[in-house]
Formats: structure tokens, C-alpha cells, sequence
């Protein structure tokens, strides 16, 4: 049986093949050829966190997966990671465990940050540059990160907003730092009104963008509602929006931004294009310039399936090679 730390699975994770494998999934579940029952959710109101177990498999393939990631947001306050989370890859012949993926939750925000640019690439008006990012935890600074790796042909120039002024001043540091064109945003409401593109990626409960601060044309890929009780978007943004994409129907309808707007009676699930429909050009994103598009994304057990077993072949073959 294959056991992996974190160290080992972060040498291992490589953003354009991870790009191709995510963009695979999205097709496939899109297709329904993925076995993707309810995410599994448990909270923890005294503690403000969070977990998610997510888990399914691909038509054919000869492993399956399960993943159990924790939020606990206050850990910040207490000197530690507010994620964690692992991996299990089991064999779909005969459910004998392959592998343990000790990630820390190193997976899952790598594959939600590519799976956000993904979206942003497919969706975003073709001179989009400007990116205002909503955010100063882990998941704000691998959004940047995988934007930048992911859409290589635009000058992007990112800004950056947080509560507390001075994470995003840290967060603006390391992406300087690493070469990407980054300024901290002090006026959110003013961020917004000059994004071409903005990425929400908080743990809020209660809307942080408003609806008329978003200007025609922008496009929106919100991350942080990812269980029920979360959301990010005001509800009429959400309703009005021309183009709604996420990432699996089924899942978006029990929570995530469209939901909160579909129970408000604001918008008929038929509104609603998955992904991996729009990557197949099965249906259209963006038919506009002027259009305000939402990628709506809870994150799913395929992407999670993708990177999972991309890290354990990678592993496998350095070994082969020994």
C-alpha cells in the first residue's frame, strides 16, 4: 500500500496535466459517467469549522476514491492551518485500499484553485485582465497563482481585499514575490467596479458582493460556498446574472450560490449550465461581451478523483524508474 505525506504529494502535483485531468472530470460528470453520491457535511458552530467527506468514481476506472476535508477557521488565531484533510484511494475490483494521501488539504486546494481558472478561462470576456480577489487565506493565494500558470497569454494584474487589511498586504507580498503583478485592494466596493474578473474565496455566511457594484461585462468565479450555510454573492447578483455555469447541477441545488437564489424563488434550476457542458460546447457560456457570467462552484468528488490518482501514478512511476 502506497502512503504519501504531504511533502511527497506536493513534488508530485503538476498544473497543466492537473488543468487536462480536472477538465476531463468536468466533462465526465457532465456526462454522468461519474458516481457522485451527496457530499457529506458536518459542522462544528462552537469551533466555526467545518467538514466535507466527498467521494465517488469514474465510469471504468480501476481505483476509486473518498476524501475527508476539514475547515476550522479560527485556527488562524491559534497559529494553525485552518485546513486538513486525506485521501483514500481504493481499488474498484476489489475495494482493497491502494493508497493514503496524507495531503493536509494540499489537494484540494490545488484542484479548486485550477478548477476556478478553468472556469474564469472559459467564461471571461477575451480582454479580461483585471483580477479582484476576495480573500486572504490559502485558497485566494492559489487562485492567483493557478490563473496566472493557467491563462499564460493575458497580463493579468491582480488586486486583493480582505477584512483584515494586513493579510492581504502578506497575501500581495508572496504573489509579488513569486512575479505576479499584485496590489492590495482597500475599497472593495471600488475593486469590484474595475474587475474584469473577480474570484470569491471566503468562508462568509452573509453576502460580501453586492449587486451594484458588479459592472456589465465581468465575470464572477465564486469558491467559498462550498456547504450549506455559506455564501458570498449577493442574491440578487446571482439572479440577475446573465450566464449561471456550475460545476454539478445536483449538487449546486442543495447549497452554493444558486441555491440560496433558487429557494429565494429568484431563478428555475433550468437556468443553471454545468461546466462540463460548456468545455464540450454542448451548451454556450459566455455569448456576450456585456454579459455578467457566475461560475458557481461547490467543488466536486471528481476533481478530487482526477488529482488523487494523478499524484498516485506520478508516484508509481518514479519508482518504476528506480
Amino acid at each position: 500500500m502506497i502512503s504519501l505525506t504531504r511533502r511527497q504529494i506536493e513534488a508530485l502535483l503538476e498544473y497543466d496535466q492537473a488543468a487536462a485531468l480536472i477538465e476531463e472530470a468536468y466533462r465526465a460528470s457532465s456526462l454522468g459517467k461519474v458516481n457522485l453520491p451527496p457530499v457529506g457535511h458536518i459542522v462544528f458552530p462552537d469551533h466555526d469549522g467545518d467538514c466535507h467527506i466527498k467521494y465517488g468514481h469514474v465510469e471504468g476506472d480501476p481505483v476509486f476514491v473518498i476524501k475527508v476535508a476539514t475547515g476550522f477557521y479560527g485556527n488562524t488565531a491559534l497559529g494553525l492551518p485552518s485546513g486538513n484533510g486525506i485521501s483514500l484511494v481504493l481499488c474498484a475490483q476489489t475495494g482493497a485500499v491502494k493508497a493514503v494521501l496524507h495531503d493536509e488539504m494540499c489537494m484540494t486546494d490545488f484542484r479548486t484553485a485550477i478548477g476556478g481558472a478553468i472556469a474564469t478561462r472559459l467564461l471571461c470576456r477575451p480582454d479580461a485582465e483585471r483580477v479582484t480577489i476576495v480573500g486572504t487565506g490559502v485558497q485566494a493565494r492559489k487562485q492567483a497563482e493557478a490563473h496566472a500558470r493557467l491563462m499564460p497569454g493575458r497580463q493579468l494584474e491582480f488586486q486583493v481585499w480582505g477584512r483584515a487589511v494586513e493579510r492581504a498586504v502578506a497575501v500581495v507580498k508572496e504573489l509579488t514575490a513569486s512575479g505576479l503583478s499584485a496590489d492590495v485592494a482597500e475599497d472593495l466596493e471600488e475593486a469590484c467596479r474595475n474587475a474584469d474578473v473577480i474570484v470569491t474565496a471566503t468562508a462568509s455566511t452573509a453576502p460580501v458582493i453586492k449587486r451594484d457594484w458588479v459592472q456589465p461585462g465581468t465575470h464572477i468565479t465564486a469558491v467559498g460556498a462550498d456547504a450549506p450555510g455559506k455564501q458570498e454573492l449577493d442574491t440578487q447578483l446571482v439572479a440577475q446574472a446573465d450566464r449561471l455555469i456550475v460545476d454539478l447541477s445536483s449538487q449546486c441545488l442543495d447549497h452554493g450560490e444558486v441555491a440560496t437564489a433558487i429557494r429565494a424563488g429568484l431563478i428555475e434550476p433550468d437556468r443553471l449550465v454545468e461546466l462540463g457542458d460548456v468545455l464540450d460546447q454542448r451548451k454556450p457560456g459566455r455569448t456576450a461581451d456585456d454579459q455578467i457570467t457566475i461560475a458557481d462552484l461547490t467543488g466536486i468528488a471528481a476533481q478530487d478523483i482526477a488529482i488523487a490518482r494523478m499524484v498516485v501514478s506520478a508516484f508509481e512511476r518514479l519508482e518504476e524508474a528506480k
